[in-house]
């Protein structure tokens, strides 16, 4: 009972571990780089993994139809919606970048209500709004640009992103279905572990969704001039240590884990619950980064726990 909520929560946890660990491996080598860089070791872990687990180094028996929405899902959530994640936070600053992001979850709820036919009960309406609010205002105890100068490219590129993360984790729990119809009509004699194979469907995806993704950073970071960026972070070895660890937090364990939540529940809910990653980091970047803590910030994080308890009422 509430394994999908459980899986979406730890989700949230790893990418909050996840943003620490990539603050300071993009502060060394740059966020294209890092991305391009991420994107690499994850396929690397996630092709490891399957060989290992399954016997054969890449995502067995999904077919065309599962690769062309996960592969969709990895454009719109990783390509499109990181480079206006980027580009917003740098128009409008970090504050109301990530307020724009609660659109995720209301894209994600009427996207996964328009493909997969989701529904939401009360409760768990009201804990997605509890859950916003409470993100909303331990945000809005930050100091950045002040609201009304706000450039109006700046905040296109933050509801893009909002509606990209929401939308990709849908499109992505389409692919998920494909692929286990998929796995469902194997022949026996295909010599693959069907069994093997269907327990390690959200990371084989991810590393569908990681293809796109490196692909996708790697034109961007040439076209925009940062080539080199790579070569030098990867001769950083602090920055490479970062880099792994945000690897491992967030494209190779928190991207699975976040699949994995939408296949036990609701992907409005998943995506409620894993957006209190920046709730979450209040105290480790306090701690880590001596970052000053304010009472809207703790007052916002108490209105966001209360929220996502709601979902497990």
């Amino acid at each position: 009972m509430y394994k999908g909520e459980f899986i979406a929560l730890a989700t949230a946890i790893s990418w909050t571990a996840c943003a620490v660990m990539a603050e300071v491996a993009s502060k060394r080598m740059g966020s294209l780089a890092l991305n391009v860089i991420r994107m690499a070791l994850s396929l690397i872990m996630l092709v490891a993994l399957m060989w290992i687990y399954t016997g054969v180094p890449f995502p067995a028996g999904a077919d065309n139809q599962t690769w062309t929405w996960l592969l969709l899902s990895g454009m719109v959530g990783y390509v499109i919606g990181d480079y206006c994640v980027f580009s917003c936070y740098i128009l409008i600053g970090s504050r109301f970048g990530r307020l724009l992001m609660a659109l995720a979850p209301i894209a994600a709820a009427f996207t996964g209500w328009l493909m997969l036919g989701e529904t939401m009960g009360a409760a768990a309406l009201a804990g997605m709004v509890v859950t916003m609010a409470g993100i909303a205002l331990s945000l809005s105890g930050k100091k950045d640009t002040p609201a009304g100068k706000l450039p109006v490219k700046g905040i296109v590129f933050g509801v893009i992103a909002g509606l990209c993360q929401g939308v990709g984790l849908v499109l992505s729990a389409k692919g998920l279905v494909c692929y286990d119809a998929s796995l469902s009509q194997m022949d026996v004699t295909s010599g693959i572990d069907v069994d093997r194979v269907r327990d390690l469907i959200p990371f084989s995806s991810t590393a569908i969704r990681a293809v796109i993704g490196l692909v996708g950073f790697t034109v961007w970071s040439l076209v925009s001039g940062h080539g080199k960026d790579i070569v030098t972070g990867l001769k950083d070895r602090k920055g490479m240590l970062a880099a792994l660890g945000a690897t491992i937090t967030g494209p190779f364990l928190g991207v699975s884990l976040s699949l994995m939540a939408t296949i036990y529940t609701n992907t409005g809910v998943a995506q409620t619950i894993m957006a209190l990653t920046p709730v979450l980091i209040i105290f480790p970047t306090w701690i880590l980064f001596h970052q000053k803590i304010t009472l809207r910030e703790i007052l916002g994080s108490i209105v966001a726990v209360a929220g996502v308890s709601l979902f497990f009422v």
